[in-house]
């Protein structure tokens, strides 16, 4: 029997404390001294609370930002000096992984395997663009005016950024969307979700300790619609990067229009996995079972549609089945689980929903749904659930459930299965499987995804670009595409003469 790891000293000393939010450099209290419930997802208990910021203390955080960008030493410090600020709070991220992986765990549900990953991959991606700070180069451009003329350009911070991050993989996607605007020199304000905002209150500190500016980076808590929308409608945010639904995507980008302001948008996906008849069988099983089920299936580029070729149908999702009931669900501490809880009851409620949609509209339930015997009856456990019989037109085929729920739909053909993978209203991930890489090069390219892995998921890293087509988002993060995203160009002409 495995036992269940105790938490982190460090992770419950900062959680027994009065938590904050960090403007301006201090700790400080929402306006209205509302606050918010922070609870455990594994059993509903009550970790603690933070500040309900609303309008107000945005305005505060912005104009911190804005102090810091304009004034004060930030604007000033040099390329190299910002390097060895990023580095240092890598450094320190690393220090502390055990320690944010554990309040990740904690107030997300994610194993300890997953979370302890997460946090060493923050690491290395604040390090990925302390390379970038001496390399923002502009180009000279040879100008055919009359005259002696000298045409260069310059790559410049765009100025206050506003960041409002997802309560899936909270820690990273949080420092993903830290680390390149602060590389290039813009100052951020950062919101994380309601439901999962420990991590990042932590890395507050571990800004402060780095010795970053004050007013850098400002952190606060609250609920979408009233501070998220602060921030994405607030006149003096120059860029407002955001990863979440595409309901809540659609309507930032409407609002940026108050004052064209810049906007990248990872939003939701119903990402097509292709197995065909002649993958590596083992392989493409363990595929199939980490592209949706890996993070409680609460991942934008789950492989939640599985198309598999009419040979191996039935064959393939019985044995994914069985592979499925493999997977350990439990607590995140427990260092057997595999499967931890959805976020909340609310996500509960709607995959299980979902799931009955499914079968009320012809898809068999083969194995999973709700965990309702033990002690996991009081958490929000859902199993890993497989669905067969699902064709491309049901609504578990169309809508994002976002939990570990996929659906089998048998396909004959390349053409086919091309044509079924392309007909969803996103395009953010992909899968194939297959030894014929001449056929896995042509479906890759005619996939409508921004992302595609064959014989393999779920890998990123900071030097690639992520994003995706149509209704899954809006511009690219990670690599250069981040620091494009970041900067605006200047163009300069010199008349010599």
């Amino acid at each position: 029997m495995s036992t269940v790891v105790q938490l982190n000293s460090k992770a419950a000393q900062f959680i027994s404390k009065p938590l904050k939010m960090f403007i301006g450099g201090e700790w400080i209290e929402a306006q209205s001294g509302k606050r918010i419930e922070v609870r455990n997802p594994a059993d509903g208990s009550l970790i603690t609370t933070v500040p309900e910021a609303d309008k107000q203390d945005v305005d505060l955080a912005v104009a911190a930002a804005r102090k810091a960008f304009e004034t004060g030493p930030w604007p000033a410090t040099k390329p190299n000096e910002r390097a060895k600020l990023l580095l240092k709070l890598a450094d320190l991220i690393e220090e502390n992984g055990e320690e944010m992986a554990h309040l990740d765990t904690l107030d997300y549900g994610q194993p300890l395997s997953t979370t302890l990953n997460f946090a060493r991959a923050a690491a290395d991606n604040f390090r990925y663009y302390a390379g970038w700070t001496t390399r923002l180069n502009g180009e000279t451009i040879p100008s055919s005016q009359p005259g002696n003329i000298f045409n260069y350009t310059r790559r410049e911070p765009l100025g206050v950024c506003g960041a409002i991050v997802p309560w899936n993989a909270p820690f990273m996607n949080a420092m993903m969307k830290l680390s390149a605007p602060l590389a290039v020199g813009n100052t951020v304000v950062i919101k994380p979700s309601e439901e999962t905002p420990l991590s990042l209150l932590r890395v507050g500190e571990l800004i402060q300790e780095a010795g970053f500016p004050n007013g850098v980076v400002n952190i606060v808590t609250g609920y979408g619609p009233t501070a998220g929308e602060a921030i994405a409608t607030h006149l003096d945010v120059d860029k407002v990067a955001f990863t979440g639904s595409t309901a809540v995507g659609k309507k930032i980008l409407q609002n940026s229009a108050t004052n064209i302001k810049k906007v990248t948008l990872e939003l939701g996906g119903k990402s097509a996995h292709i197995i065909f008849a002649d993958a590596d069988y083992e392989l493409a099983l363990q595929n199939a079972a980490n592209a949706v089920f890996w993070n409680t299936g609460q991942v934008c580029f789950a492989g939640s549609r599985l198309f598999i070729e009419d040979k191996i149908y039935d064959k393939f999702l019985t044995d994914l089945a069985d592979y499925s009931k493999k997977y350990k669900v439990g607590n995140g501490f427990d260092p057997t689980t595999v499967i931890g809880p959805v976020i909340s009851a609310k996500q509960k409620e709607r995959v299980l929903n979902y799931i009955d949609i499914g079968q009320q509209e012809g898809a068999e339930l083969i194995v999973g749904g709700e965990v309702k015997e033990g002690a996991l009856a009081k958490g929000h456990f859902v199993r890993p659930t497989v669905l067969a019989n699902v064709n491309n037109t049901m609504t578990v085929a169309r809508e994002e459930i976002f939990g570990p729920v996929v659906s089998g739909i048998p396909f004959k053909d390349t053409e086919e299965v091309i044509h079924l993978a392309n007909d969803t209203d996103y395009g953010l991930g992909g899968g194939i499987c297959t030894t014929n890489l001449s056929k896995a090069h042509k479906v890759a390219h005619a996939l409508k995804t921004g992302n595609v892995w064959i014989n393999t998921y779920n890998i990123t890293e900071p030097g690639s670009p992520f994003g995706g087509y149509k209704q899954s988002g809006l511009g690219r993060e990670n690599g250069f595409a981040s620091i494009d995203a970041y900067t605006e160009i200047k163009n300069i002409w010199v008349n010599i003469d």
